[in-house]
């Protein structure tokens, strides 16, 4: 399963941790998804969402 909004499409970003002595390693920061129940298309779906999705209103809890 992706780790990508359902409605804003928000998904991993890649950056780097880099330490006192400026040592470099990739990392990744994953979206804070839920899993919400909304309503799509009149009827009653389990999606996952993001926070700023859930706090914005862009989605219809039934």
């Amino acid at each position: 399963m992706a780790k990508v909004c359902e409605i804003c499409g928000k998904k991993p970003i890649v950056g780097y941790k880099i330490s006192h002595a400026h040592n470099k390693t990739k990392k990744r920061s994953y979206p804070n998804l839920q899993k919400v129940r909304a309503l799509q298309n009149g009827q009653t779906k389990r999606v996952r969402i993001c926070t700023s999705c859930i706090k914005s209103g862009r989605i219809i809890k039934p």
